[in-house]
């Protein structure tokens, strides 16, 4: 008998297991179809012994104290600040556009003061910013917008950034110094020996079993559990009864190069002519030393695993029609970017999941060490409680 089945072993399944088994003394199932642990977070080393992340970079960064001190926990930290280009008019520029972008692209020598007027002159605002082209009119202009992020949001996204909400394109900054940092979170490191032995230390507790290489639904009626978290799809956990919500997708192409460095930055984006939209170079993440380098082209894609919820309002409104079956199931508790449709960072999943921890931890009551669950384990199958919920 295990009290709680969790579905999917990347941030929101790893965190709520290891809190629910360490900090609550649960008996723990983790359940995912995948190979190994991490989700899309997972990283291994290659044919050539490389440390590279196999479903494109993962950059660690947050300004949650809570955060940032409970993954300490299970990993040491080395201190890493990002830094993206991106292929422009052939030359590579600073992203976000910054005071170095500018005088670069129009080989100007303006001071900080000059570059704000630069921006105010030539941006568009709008009355009302509801969508991603709003947003970024509004900071830079058109031609800045047609150059560095139109066709980029277009290849990412297969929908024109007038298509898409704003919160999209608002998470991109804009600067008139020469701060070159993609983010300025308070916390910007990586795991000094990756992700995934992260999640194993995580993972690694007398009441936790994991299978990988298993569906959940394989085994849910021969399992004899309390509780489930699930962190999969919310329109797939209902066998899309309402419709399916659209999810974007990439394909990664890796390729080992027989020189120490690659390219001058860690990821170079492409928001122009070429298929792909980025360029990663592992080593800078990881700070690994190497004579040969290891690098990701992404293509996005409808097909394939899901990686990002689209933010469109349609696709909004049918997530909240999921939330209400979603909601018939206290017994099922949706955690993550595909079970709550959103788009979060990694920090925020784990921060999503600890806060359902603290939440679903008051209806537990203590017995000695162990802490069960009071009158709301399943009285049916699980199986069974889904057809109901979806009824």
């Amino acid at each position: 008998m295990f009290d709680f089945l969790v579905v999917g072993a990347g941030f929101a399944g790893a965190v709520l297991a290891e809190r629910l088994a360490v900090g609550s003394g649960l008996k723990v199932l983790v359940c995912e179809k995948r190979s190994h642990v991490g989700g899309n977070a997972y990283d291994c080393y290659d044919d050539h012994g490389i440390l590279i992340h196999r479903y494109g970079p993962h950059i660690f960064h947050t300004n949650s104290k809570q955060v940032f001190e409970y993954l300490s926990r299970f990993t040491e930290w080395r201190p890493y600040e990002h830094r993206v280009l991106a292929s422009v008019d052939g030359m590579t520029l600073p992203l976000p556009i910054n005071l170095d972008t500018l005088n670069q692209l129009y080989g100007m020598n303006l001071t900080s003061e000059q570059a704000k007027q630069f921006l105010a002159s030539v941006a568009l605002p709008r009355e009302r910013c509801t969508t991603s082209e709003d947003v970024m009119l509004g900071k830079v202009g058109k031609e800045l917008y047609e150059k560095f992020f139109r066709s980029y949001t277009r290849k990412q996204w297969d929908l024109d950034p007038s298509e898409l909400d704003a919160s999209v394109l608002a998470r991109v900054p804009v600067r008139t110094n020469r701060d070159a940092r993609y983010f300025t979170d308070t916390y910007q490191v990586m795991p000094s020996n990756g992700f995934t032995r992260m999640f194993e230390r995580m993972l690694d507790h007398p009441n936790i079993k994991v299978l990988t290489n298993t569906d959940y639904r394989e085994i849910v009626d021969e399992v004899s559990f309390g509780e489930m978290v699930y962190t999969g799809p919310i329109d797939e956990f209902f066998q899309y009864q309402l419709g399916k919500l659209p999810y974007r997708s990439l394909i990664f192409k890796h390729q080992t190069v027989e020189r120490e460095i690659y390219q001058n930055a860690p990821v170079i984006n492409y928001p122009n002519e070429q298929a792909y939209t980025r360029v990663t170079e592992f080593k800078y993440l990881t700070g690994q030393k190497h004579p040969k380098s290891s690098i990701v082209f992404e293509y996005p894609s409808a097909e394939g695993d899901p990686y990002y919820p689209v933010p469109k309002k349609e696709n909004a409104a049918l997530y909240a029609r999921y939330k209400e079956l979603a909601d018939e199931m206290p017994n099922v508790h949706f955690v993550g970017r595909l079970a709550t449709y959103k788009y979060y960072n990694m920090d925020q999943v784990t921060a999503q999941a600890l806060s359902t921890y603290s939440k679903m931890n008051g209806t537990f009551t203590m017995k000695g060490t162990r802490r069960t669950m009071e009158s709301n384990l399943l009285s049916e199958p699980l199986t069974q409680n889904i057809a109901l919920a979806a009824s």
